[in-house]
């Protein structure tokens, strides 16, 4: 089967760090004997290429040296500060259309999978105009939040998509729900995973609790309101009096000169790293105790459309701890495979870490939980098979080439 994958980012080289679940993906699909590409808009008059033996297709949408909507940061983040890139997006739509319609004209697909559908969707007709093909649909979750909050005269584009689609996927049963909050379709929820080997079937970390070593509680994510490392500051400083703790927080954000303030004012140890190399984090997450994924509702009403983070964890056999938030239920079952909290709640967050901390007996239970609930529900396997599935069903839909000339 040829799928195209159409995104609005993808790694440009080795060093870069760009959706590796959905790289992942894409490698276990070529290894099944799919014939898996992906169309991404260029950076800087980037051209095709290949990324670890899989065919990139670039189109060009403005002027090299401006070529940057994507890829560094978010659109929307550029758009903030730009009135040039707020131009662009119209040039960027365009070009990729006609970029798709030339090349699904050139090349047959079985499948386009269009990621991001606002407003990547219009790539998709644009393929399906060129030549017949199933177009499927991933939604995860920010886009809709987009649209709600800030776009609402695109919630008749989002319904036309999800109406016009061959199949419509859920990253999590709350994007799904938001999903059908504006549109009655059938919806599959398809998580993606963590592109990490962890630890096999080695036994989970001995806890530092009671041996006189701060407890290391890492946190991994962008420094950003939504990740909620404020409220963990604010739960470690509770448990000051309670118990030794240390934070591990790994990550980039425009929130990093706050919390680190923060930190300081609280008297609370936090190492704060950058994006760092995965020999670094997969060290990170040998030498650490419990993960925290203090997520919130931020002032824009977004929120985690997953935690792959958590996946990340529990691969390693660590305890973890999370908020009630988005597509994190999904992940944790209360009190079993983790343990949930109210977002924001830093006394509720601080509790639960000296619940984990203070028993290694449940704590090892939980970690022993969270990987079989990752192996059984969130491991490669059980995804890629649900991707074929979708695929499959999606194509047996399209109509025959001489039905479609009757």
């Amino acid at each position: 089967m040829r799928i195209l994958h159409l995104v609005t980012a993808f790694p440009r080289d080795e060093r870069d760090i760009i959706a590796p679940w959905l790289v992942e993906l894409i490698k276990r699909q070529r290894a099944a004997g799919h014939d898996a590409q992906v169309f991404a808009p260029s950076y800087h008059g980037s051209a095709d290429h290949e990324f670890a033996g899989i065919p990139v297709h670039r189109f060009r949408y403005f002027f090299a040296r401006w070529e940057a909507l994507t890829h560094d940061e978010s659109a929307a983040d550029r758009m903030r500060r730009s009135l040039l890139y707020r131009l662009m997006p119209a040039p960027f739509v365009m070009a990729g259309m006609f970029a798709i319609w030339r090349l699904c004209r050139r090349e047959r697909y079985d499948v386009v999978h269009v990621h991001w559908p606002v407003p990547l969707a219009l790539w998709g007709w644009a393929a399906r105009r060129a030549r017949r093909a199933a177009v499927v649909l991933t939604f995860y979750g920010i886009e809709l939040r987009w649209v709600k909050r800030a776009l609402p005269f695109l919630t008749g584009f989002v319904r036309w998509a999800c109406r016009r689609a061959d199949r419509v996927v859920a990253i999590s049963s709350e994007t799904a729900r938001e999903i059908r909050e504006l549109v009655d379709v059938p919806v599959d929820v398809i998580p993606y995973t963590t592109s990490f080997p962890g630890r096999g079937d080695a036994p989970p970390r001995a806890l530092a609790s009671g041996d006189g070593r701060p407890v290391t509680i890492l946190f991994v994510g962008r420094l950003v309101e939504l990740k909620g490392l404020a409220y963990l500051i604010e739960a470690a400083a509770r448990l000051r009096d309670r118990m030794p703790a240390r934070i591990v927080a790994i990550g980039i954000g425009p929130e990093r000169e706050r919390l680190e303030a923060l930190a300081r004012e609280r008297n609370i140890a936090v190492d704060f790293r950058n994006k760092v190399p995965d020999t670094e984090l997969h060290l990170a997450f040998l030498t650490s105790d419990i993960l925290v994924l203090p997520s919130i509702i931020d002032a824009r009403g977004d929120t985690e459309g997953l935690g792959v983070a958590l996946l990340d964890a529990m691969s390693y056999c660590i305890p973890v701890i999370a908020s009630r938030v988005g597509g994190i239920p999904d992940i944790v079952e209360d009190g079993v495979s983790g343990l949930l909290v109210p977002p924001a709640d830093p006394q509720a967050l601080a509790d639960a870490i000296e619940r984990v901390a203070g028993d290694p007996v449940f704590a090892r239970r939980l970690a022993e939980a969270g990987r079989e609930r990752l192996r059984t529900r969130f491991s490669w396997d059980v995804i890629t098979t649900k991707w074929d599935a979708i695929y499959r069903v999606a194509s047996a839909a399209l109509p025959s080439a001489s039905s479609s000339r009757s």
